[in-house]
């Protein structure tokens, strides 16, 4: 390590902050409902959570931060929640990591990274948050970037080595934060979402060679279109294509896109392109935004490789744009499955559920090959809180304007249905039947490779309160949250003006990754 000494303005006592947080999350999960409180996906076991952070694999275990408020389940000043596993299967909580006790985080210890160094030891990088009147967000924000070091193996404690990076505040428009570091041959690299002076969404490049002291090198990339004001935690790494070729992908969440057509549905929106760059330069950007996950509630994905040479990455099921019935529960909001990340035969960017996951299966019912009629419908399981489901569709053989499955199907005719639409030529996750929501539905594209195949491919995963969708080995997902009333929830196959032939369907009861 470098002599340089971060800036470090202690203001509260960190483990008697930690203590607070604690006996927040335990009052909520005291009285927490567990009608939609999921069986296999991270949750706080109390109060809101959002972004995932430090996600990384060390000393044996797999680490999973998150932006958790311990006092509500509404969003507020941040801390870190922790949960960590073995295999990826089954979770155990940890201890609260941090609680806002610098003057530079006063206000909130907003999203970061983790790396390992060449020395074998784990660094964490965040964004200290405050506001800049000392009162709310009506004077703007003040952002900097921090860093932390964990004192055990298990990162059941940390220190906090305070402010590596400070904000150039004549030259930023409030917003300053998420930091992701990496190492690219000799020098290390990071990374974090800017609104610049003139409110154009930015990513600002900083090296270093002793992880400590950073210097800004460039503007790494910036938004295309003027309405995007911010890129909320950004990502950045290598890929190679089918060929072995390497390409770099360029991830952020774009904050004031605008809607257009199916695109950019949601209230912010996250994605990436595909693109080259020589170490120390600019993106070079090849491709358009594509949209990570077409879904209802998908925001803030972080990944990290692994010592396997795979890519995993997570994401948060954000309900930020409306105000979710299980924030009535004693919690609110929950990540999505871990995703492995590869370029396709296709050379777009694939994301598939990890194989770990095939651990959660219980039993499975092979229902083999099935025809439907038009206007038919067949259970396929009369209540399947948390299941996964394989299907292919012959899109040959099949006539259908609409086909897929009902799932959360109520007594009530309560449902959400995914569906192939020929006429769209998409895959469709419609919840206009659904509880709990705003409603609406969301549409993932096929592009004409697909749509001339010989089949389509469905991976669906059911939880208590949401559904994810995996569409031709992992090209498009979508994830939307859905809370279904009591009682059965069954999973119904049905086929819309016109024949359905699913050349296979198999369903998987999946147990409780440990965190219920």
């Amino acid at each position: 390590m470098s002599d340089f000494t971060p800036t470090l303005t202690p203001i509260a006592d960190h483990d008697a902050e930690l203590a607070k947080a604690e006996l927040g999350v335990a009052k909520l999960a005291a009285s927490r409902n567990d009608r939609w409180y999921p069986k296999f996906h991270i949750a706080s076991n109390g109060g809101w959570i959002n972004d995932p952070n430090g996600l990384c694999y060390y000393k044996g275990r797999w680490h999973v931060f998150y932006q958790l408020h311990p006092y509500g389940t509404e969003w507020g000043p941040m801390h870190w929640g922790h949960v960590s596993s073995e295999d990826m299967v089954t979770w155990r909580r940890e201890p609260i990591t941090m609680a806002p006790s610098l003057e530079q985080e006063k206000n909130g210890v907003f999203s970061g990274s983790a790396v390992i160094g060449d020395d074998g030891k784990l660094r964490f990088y965040y964004t200290g948050h405050r506001w800049a009147n000392g009162v709310d967000n009506t004077g703007g924000e003040w952002q900097v970037q921090l860093m932390a070091v964990p004192d055990d193996d298990e990162i059941t404690h940390v220190t906090k080595l305070g402010m590596i990076v400070d904000c150039p505040r004549e030259k930023v428009h409030w917003h300053f934060r998420d930091p992701k570091v990496w190492k690219t041959g000799d020098t290390w690299y990071m990374i974090h979402g800017v609104s610049s002076a003139d409110q154009r969404g930015q990513m600002w490049l900083y090296t270093s060679e002793d992880m400590v002291e950073w210097t800004f090198k460039t503007v790494l990339f910036e938004h295309p279109d003027p309405n995007v004001f911010m890129l909320e935690c950004p990502d950045f790494f290598p890929l190679k294509d089918k060929d072995g070729n390497e390409k770099w992908v360029i991830c952020f969440s774009a904050m004031g896109s605008k809607p257009n057509g199916f695109m950019n549905r949601n209230q912010n929106n996250a994605g990436y392109m595909i693109g080259t760059w020589e170490p120390g330069g600019r993106f070079q950007p090849e491709t358009e935004f594509r949209l990570w996950d077409w879904g209802h509630n998908y925001y803030a994905p972080q990944s990290f490789d692994t010592e396997d040479g795979r890519r995993i990455m997570y994401g948060w099921m954000s309900p930020f744009n409306y105000k979710y019935a299980m924030a009535d529960d004693g919690w609110c909001g929950q990540l999505t499955l871990p995703r492995e990340v590869f370029l396709g035969e296709d050379g777009d960017v694939h994301t598939v559920p990890v194989p770990e996951l095939a651990g959660l299966r219980e039993d499975t019912y092979d229902h083999g090959v099935i025809d439907l009629s038009a206007g038919e419908e067949r259970v396929l399981s009369d209540d399947a809180e948390a299941v996964e489901i394989e299907m292919a569709i012959d899109l040959k053989a099949t006539t259908a304007e609409r086909c897929g499955l009902k799932v959360h199907a109520t007594e009530d005719g309560g449902y959400v249905y995914v569906a192939y639409d020929a006429q769209l030529g998409r895959v469709v996750l419609d919840r206009q039947a659904g509880y709990g929501t705003d409603g609406g539905y969301r549409a993932a594209p096929l592009d004409a490779a697909e749509l001339a195949a010989d089949a389509l491919t469905l991976r669906v995963f059911v939880d208590r309160g949401s559904v994810e969708v995996y569409v031709n080995d992992g090209h498009q997902v979508l994830s939307s949250y859905d809370f279904p009333v009591e009682g059965p929830r069954a999973v119904k196959l049905v086929s819309e003006s016109g024949a359905l032939k699913a050349t296979g369907v198999t369903l998987h009861h999946l147990k409780s990754n440990g965190l219920e």
